[in-house]
């Protein structure tokens, strides 16, 4: 955990957020600023600031993280109209938290490219 990283503070419970999904190594949360009528971010509990920082050993909990996606899309009723999975990697990607996570969008047309 990183003292100063916002994700952190949602994890560990300090800043209050409209969770969605919890396990041992991951949380997801309705974004408060959304992009698509379903925006949640999924977010590994372990801090590591961008997709840079991911090793071998950090496989498992990516893996994990697309299930989670494809689970909370389904609940959403996202499977026949479809639903993007994003991740930003610097700020020049657009990455404005410095803690690895990833952005479910759906539930309207996603054009291409994004922007």
């Amino acid at each position: 955990m990183s003292n100063d990283c916002l994700f952190c503070k949602i994890s560990a419970g300090s800043i209050p957020s409209e969770k969605v999904y919890e396990s041992d190594t991951l949380f997801a949360f309705n974004d408060i600023n959304p992009q698509a009528p379903t925006h949640i971010l999924i977010v590994p509990r372990a801090h590591h600031a961008t997709l840079l920082d991911v090793e071998e050993t950090d496989h498992e909990i990516m893996g994990s993280i697309i299930s989670v996606a494809n689970q909370l899309a389904k609940e959403r009723g996202l499977e026949k109209s479809g639903y993007r999975l994003v991740v930003n990697c610097g700020e020049g990607a657009g990455q404005s938290v410095f803690h690895i996570h990833f952005h479910l969008l759906g539930g309207r047309s996603l054009q291409w490219p994004p922007g």
